[in-house]
């Protein structure tokens, strides 16, 4: 008999009724380079006497890496392909890579036998990234239903570029060979995802790495030479179909989200920045016949603010842009969270109509000037703001995080943007957000290193796409 991984689900409605987590691993990093990065395991079991707690943590064995984003091996897309070995052996969401964004190295973690206790299996070094597949700085990665795609910002030895993608075996993680087959005017990237029944990947842009390493450049930002396209590709082949430009001021289109229905045809993008106000952006695209287009369907305004208190970056504009910096759907397709890390803000839509999104909630947890205190330490302002955003499988948990990129923390967090995580509770089906006052890891925590993205036991909003209604 076949025995298929439990967590492999063949349909977002099989996901949001699977068992909930119990655990969550959060990557972490040292921004002087000097300890190691760590994966810490997080646990939150809402019955659990050490909820809220770090109970598990792995150093990696090298320095200087910078975790950032990071993934599963295997999911749910794993059962749009027959080839695979789907015996008690065979593929599971078992490993998570961990890319270094600086070091171009990826070290896997195997989550078994104890999901508490990660162990290192397997560390890929840059060279064998450089030599097989021309990339470097390896950024986000998404299981496919063949491999691991591996998004990277940098050519090969950390040269500026094209960006692209590299594909993985996500079995032994070997590096096999870059994606593209023709990638058109494609030369930044940052993410991609994709329409599996589509047969379409959405690809986006941030910089290059000299245009990200040092931090935040205002040459660059306000000569409108960061990313501002989205591409279109044929998944099976690697072939570039279509480019659309939202337009040069909108600096810096970061994190896609597309429909988890199999048979839908659109998603979302956040734009970080416009150069004419300071106001960030999130981006519809759809398609319609054989073309797609992508229409703003939500603008978030900068907030004036005294230049005293704004980070020298900001201080001759006199106002602290929104800095919408991750974005997540839930799994059902009804809720849509929009973090914005300068104002230190985690909006809530109602996207029931995917085109005209209502906001239902919000919560304020740190920003530039604002400082939101978590309601378990009042008294304590924070920094940083709600970053990365993970949503539960049912939509009812979202985590976020607080750390950005290290130059860029230092940038507008110039005394500190500290290290912590929040849980926050909503109703999928009505809205509105509630900041659990249970949790809240934060400071030695996370033994001085900084908090970036988290990734949920058994799948979350933002690991798997579904192949089946």
């Amino acid at each position: 008999m076949t025995i298929t991984d439990p967590t492999f689900y063949r349909s977002p409605a099989e996901a949001i009724a699977a068992p909930r987590e119990q655990l969550a691993y959060v990557v972490t990093f040292d921004r002087a380079g000097v300890l190691p990065d760590a994966l810490a395991v997080v646990d939150v079991d809402e019955n659990s006497a050490a909820y809220g707690t770090v109970v598990g943590w792995a150093d990696l064995p090298t320095t200087g890496n910078e975790l950032h984003h990071f993934g599963w091996n295997a999911c749910s897309s794993a059962l749009m392909h027959e080839g695979h070995d789907m015996g008690e052996d065979g593929l599971q969401r078992r490993f998570l890579l961990l890319p270094g964004l600086r070091s171009s190295r990826i070290h896997v973690y195997d989550t078994q036998p104890d999901p508490r206790s990660p162990r290192l299996h397997k560390t890929v070094e840059a060279k064998e990234l450089a030599e097989r597949a021309g990339y470097s700085r390896p950024h986000t990665l998404h299981c496919g239903p063949d491999g691991v795609f591996l998004t990277c910002l940098g050519g090969a030895d950390g040269n500026d570029g094209p960006g692209g993608i590299a594909l993985l075996d996500h079995t032994t993680f070997d590096v096999l060979r870059a994606w593209e087959t023709d990638r058109g005017p494609q030369y930044l990237a940052y993410d991609a995802w994709w329409h599996l029944n589509q047969n379409t990947l959405i690809s986006s842009e941030w910089g290059t790495p000299s245009m990200i390493e040092d931090g935040l450049v205002p040459e660059l930002l306000l000569g409108q030479e960061y990313g501002h396209r989205l591409h279109f590709w044929d998944l099976a082949e690697g072939r570039n179909l279509q480019t659309v430009d939202l337009g040069p001021q909108h600096q810096m289109t970061l994190e896609l989200r597309p429909s988890h229905d199999p048979e839908a045809t659109w998603g979302y993008v956040g734009v970080v920045v416009s150069t004419a106000d300071l106001s960030a952006s999130v981006w519809r695209w759809h398609r319609e016949g054989t073309e797609w287009q992508v229409d703003e369907i939500i603008t978030i305004p900068a907030e004036p603010a005294d230049p005293a208190d704004l980070p020298p970056a900001l201080q001759p504009f006199g106002a602290v842009p929104p800095l919408v910096t991750d974005i997540d759907l839930s799994v059902d397709d009804q809720m849509l969270y929009v973090s914005c890390w300068g104002t230190g803000e985690l909006k809530q839509f109602d996207v029931s109509d995917p085109a005209s999104p209502h906001e239902v909630g919000s919560a304020h947890l740190g920003g530039i000037v604002r400082r939101a205190a978590h309601p378990a330490a009042p008294s304590e302002r924070l920094a940083g703001g709600p970053q990365m955003v993970e949503v539960s499988r049912d939509g009812r948990r979202i985590y976020v995080t607080n750390s950005l990129y290290g130059a860029w923390d230092d940038q507008f967090y110039p005394d500190g943007v500290g290290a912590w995580m929040a849980k926050i509770d909503t109703d999928p089906a009505a809205g509105g957000l509630d900041i659990d006052q249970r949790f809240f890891p934060h400071g030695e925590d996370f033994r001085g290193r900084r908090a970036h993205q988290v990734r949920l036991q058994g799948g979350d909003a933002s690991s798997d796409s579904y192949c089946y209604r």
